[in-house]
């Protein structure tokens, strides 16, 4: 039943108001119980992949109806600073985008059991809060690398694709960082973290790479065989798709393997900021936490588990998200990062 709702919802997302940003899914969940409130959600999670949780929430708020839009990171952003729209909760994988709404004032401050228990480095002052921590990660055909070692380490990497060309030309896969706000942000973030990015990035760009706006794109490519590597792919969405798949395999480099916090805050434009908090506070509860692991495969926030895996880098949520939103520096890196990846 939950499944044949979701489906007329997405059906009737004509129905539901219009947006002046561009939405990619919208989907309505009635109540279980007789109808007291709804709660909107604006995120960039796909909804199949939010809908369980979203009915364990359901199941114990009986009288809410949820209608939840997913758009892009940037569309999300123009939704709440340029058409003022009135969600009670956004969810996004941008985490800089997200820094910068709070900065900005487009945040209301929360604070709950659930938010106060988050480390530091997951929640920003009261208005921005994680609740799952995700590796970026390199995916790869297991035959590319017949008879040589999977690289390890950035380093190993470029010598690998330095040294045969020929098995990854032009099938080669990454973030635009131009269209896409993950993207930009796992690039900038790589080159704050490793000496070696720009180099990468250089060979990379010799060996005609693909370019694509979100993750799904790059891994069905890889699957039907168009791409042999895909590199810095949201590992949330990776692994599932290829758990079982002995042909794939999924690469967590091991000098540094940056780790995106998927963010949540109430806009200050909320027609119902309270519901907006109480879908947080059950994300960051035990039930929630659950089930946004078994079933919708995001790893929750979890201290002990980046202490067993040092490799593993947490983005922070802190005001150096904010360095590369800087419209002069964004063009700079941009500039460079075209020099590297775009060649003649």
């Amino acid at each position: 039943m939950r499944g044949a709702f979701l489906a007329l919802g997405l059906m009737l997302a004509g129905l539901l108001p219009a947006h002046g940003f561009e939405v990619e899914e919208e989907a309505s969940f009635a109540a279980p119980g007789p109808e007291v409130a709804v709660l909107r959600v604006l995120s960039t999670t796909d909804t199949q992949i939010m809908a369980p949780v979203i009915a364990g929430f359901q199941a114990v708020n009986r009288g809410i109806t949820i209608h939840y839009t997913v758009a892009n990171s940037q569309q999300v952003q123009a939704a709440i600073v340029t058409d003022g729209a009135a969600y009670d909760l956004v969810i996004s994988s941008a985490m800089d985008l997200q820094m910068q709404l709070a900065n900005d004032g487009f945040a209301l401050p929360w604070q709950s059991e659930r938010t106060t228990a988050l480390p530091g480095w997951a929640r920003w002052q009261d208005t921005l809060f994680a609740f799952a921590q995700e590796p970026v990660v390199l995916i790869a055909a297991r035959s590319v690398f017949d008879g040589l070692a999977p690289p390890r380490t950035r380093r190993e990497l470029t010598a690998l694709l330095r040294d045969y060309p020929e098995r990854f030309r032009g099938r080669i896969g990454t973030y635009d960082p131009e269209r896409s706000g993950a993207g930009y942000l796992f690039a900038t973030q790589d080159a704050r973290l490793s000496d070696t990015f720009w180099r990468l990035a250089e060979v990379m760009g010799g060996l005609e790479p693909v370019l694509y706006d979100s993750t799904a794109p790059m891994i069905n490519d890889l699957k039907a065989g168009r791409l042999v590597l895909a590199y810095n792919v949201l590992g949330s969405y990776a692994a599932p798709r290829l758990a079982g798949d002995d042909s794939t395999m999924l690469i967590e480099l091991e000098d540094h393997t940056l780790t995106l916090l998927r963010t949540a805050l109430i806009p200050r434009a909320a027609r119902s900021p309270v519901l907006g908090g109480t879908f947080l506070d059950y994300l960051l509860g035990p039930s929630g936490r659950a089930l946004i692991a078994s079933e919708a495969g995001l790893p929750p926030i979890d201290e002990a588990a980046l202490a067993a895996q040092p490799h593993l880098r947490p983005i922070r949520l802190d005001p150096g998200l904010l360095v590369y939103l800087d419209a002069l520096k964004r063009r700079a890196f941009l500039e460079e990062w075209r020099a590297a990846l775009i060649q003649p």
